[in-house]
Order: C-alpha cells, then sequence, then structure tokens
C-alpha cells in the first residue's frame, strides 16, 4: 500500500517577533506547524543562530575561537569579526563582567561597551545581562535607552524584574525583551501574562523557557518545549504563542565533556572538539523541541547547525 502523507494543520501559528533594523533584520516566529515539519506546510522563517561574543572577550585558551578571533583586540572588534565571517543571524553579547559577584563592572561601563558593539555591528544585537535581577533591571534600562532604535533584545526579563525591563525596554524605547523562564510550562505562561498585563505587544516578546546540555536533564526541556508548542498550536493558547531563543552555549561548554583536559581523559579526544559536538547536539536538540533561535559560541558550531537547518526546512 503506497504511503499517503496526511498534513497536520493548525489554525493558530506562533506570532512573529522581528530584531535588528533595515535589510540585516531577522524575524522569529510565524510558524503554524510542528518544529521542522516543513513537510506539512512551508516555514516562513526557519531557526536562527546567534554567535555569543562574551564582553570580557573570546576564550583565547580554545584554538579555533583564538584563531577564529586573531587580531580582533576589543570586544567590538569581536562582535564586527563575527558578523563578517561566523554566519550568524544575530550577535548576542553577553554582560558577564556586570555581575555584582565577579568583576562588577559599573552600569556605565557596560552602556558604554554596548554603544560600541553596537556601532560595530551589521547584524541585529541581542544583549544578555549578569544574571542578577536588580542590577540587570537598571542595566538594561539604561541600555535600552542608549540604543534607541536599533531594535535590540535584551534578555532576559524575569519575574523578578519584568516590570523594570518591559517598561523601560519595549514602552519607552521601543526594544525586545526576553521572557525569561526554568524549565516549566506553567512558570513561561505566567511570566507572558504578566508582562502583557503591563501592555506589552506580543510582538515585542520572545521567550526562554531555559535549556540544560544534551543529557544533563534535557528530557526535561524537550518536554516543556513540546508542551508549549502543542498548547501554542493544537490548543489556541494565546500567552504561548511566541517565539523561543535558547543560549546553548553556556550550557554546553560548562560541562565535563567539554571542559575536562585531554590529559585527563585522553580516551576522550580534544577537548574542543568534545565542546563542539556538545554545542551542536544541544542545538539541534533544542531546535527539534520547538526553539526558533539558538545563541552558539563556536564558528564551527554556527557554519555546522545552519547547514542543517538549510538540508531539512
Amino acid at each position: 500500500m503506497p504511503f499517503k502523507s496526511v498534513p497536520q494543520k493548525f489554525t493558530a501559528s506562533i506570532k512573529e517577533v522581528v530584531l535588528g533594523t533595515g535589510a540585516a533584520a531577522v524575524t522569529l516566529g510565524g510558524e503554524n506547524v510542528l518544529p521542522l515539519y516543513a513537510f506539512d506546510a512551508p516555514i516562513a522563517n526557519p531557526p536562527k543562530i546567534g554567535i555569543e561574543i562574551s564582553d570580557m572577550g573570546p576564550n583565547r585558551d580554545i584554538p579555533g575561537l583564538a584563531a577564529f578571533y586573531a587580531g580582533a583586540d576589543t570586544v567590538a572588534a569581536a562582535a564586527k569579526r563575527a558578523c563578517e565571517k561566523s554566519g550568524a543571524s544575530f550577535v548576542c553579547l553577553v554582560l558577564e563582567s556586570a555581575d555584582p559577584n565577579g568583576q562588577d563592572k559599573s552600569i556605565d561601563e557596560c552602556v558604554a561597551l554596548c554603544k560600541e558593539v553596537a556601532a560595530a555591528v551589521t547584524l541585529p544585537l541581542v544583549i544578555q545581562g549578569s544574571k542578577n535581577v536588580e542590577k540587570d533591571a537598571q542595566l538594561f534600562n539604561k541600555i535600552a535607552e542608549a540604543l534607541q532604535g536599533k531594535n535590540v533584545l535584551l534578555m532576559s526579563a524575569k519575574e523578578d524584574n519584568h516590570k523594570a525591563i518591559a517598561v523601560a525596554a519595549v514602552q519607552a524605547y521601543n526594544q525586545k525583551i526576553g521572557a525569561e523562564s526554568a524549565v516549566d510550562i506553567n512558570l513561561a505562561k505566567q511570566l507572558n501574562v504578566l508582562i502583557s498585563q503591563l501592555g506589552v505587544g506580543e510582538g515585542n516578546v520572545v521567550m526562554n523557557v531555559g535549556s540544560a546540555a544534551a543529557g544533563y536533564g534535557f528530557e526535561y526541556v524537550a518536554s516543556t518545549m513540546d508542551r508549549i508548542k502543542a498548547a501554542a498550536l493544537a490548543q489556541g493558547d494565546k500567552a504561548l504563542q511566541l517565539p523561543i531563543i535558547t543560549p546553548v552555549a553556556t550550557e554546553a561548554w560548562s560541562v565535563k565533556e567539554a571542559m575536562a583536559s585531554e590529559e585527563d581523559f585522553p580516551d576522550w579526544g580534544p577537548a574542543e572538539q568534545r565542546g563542539i559536538d556538545m554545542e551542536i547536539t544541544t542545538a539541534v536538540a533544542v531546535i527539534s523541541a520547538g526553539s526558533n533561535a539558538v545563541i552558539l559560541r563556536h564558528p564551527v558550531s554556527v557554519a555546522t547547525v545552519t547547514k542543517l537547518i538549510a538540508e531539512l526546512v
């Protein structure tokens, strides 16, 4: 008996969110099919890939990163290099040094750096904060003001600071925000509702529902994303019809398989290749589960996942 394909059609769809401006702008979301189900209906905006740049500079202890960013001696120069050569669709600047438990750089220093990077890049800009809710609320307010007209995505607004970030970033300065929750569909929905109650339109918010490196409790990530997409498309839950962005790099490069030295585990092979493999595996897994964008660190990972997406959609 010949196989007969029966497309699964949904009347609902994921809302679109545009990052950046002009010809380089990228659109997240917009699909009305399950992740990568291009055989059911065309996917207007395939998953996008961002490349991560730390405000502390690339890790030059990793040979591939050192070679890729050779000669790019400032954070702005590294961001420009990433735009020119990585193949990514956007750049993600991570403000690690702003962490009060780390270098605790001042808000003015961080804002000045963001302005330098924004002037250097030709792709849309995503900015991750220090993960300190109090400082990020103040930091994103100033960044949103300084980068007016750039249409940047500020990650992330959490339950404890979403009011300050949403009002400053979206309503005052027309930026975009990421709603960050901790791998739980109910927490994700609750935060989305709270943000919408502030008058923030759905075209201004993406979800960061959390992640984990493949093999490290990843089943919770996959099931959460699967339930979110099912609720959004099959059940028409408007509170969950937002695109998902997933910072993969931090999780993938912080596990033992990516960090352990080759001297300690000679059978595992080169540490850099292990990190790349972990990053690619995790990125493909979250895209398959429903993420509309992933943030990666290594140029080889960016190139590999970009090629895979092109083949599938």
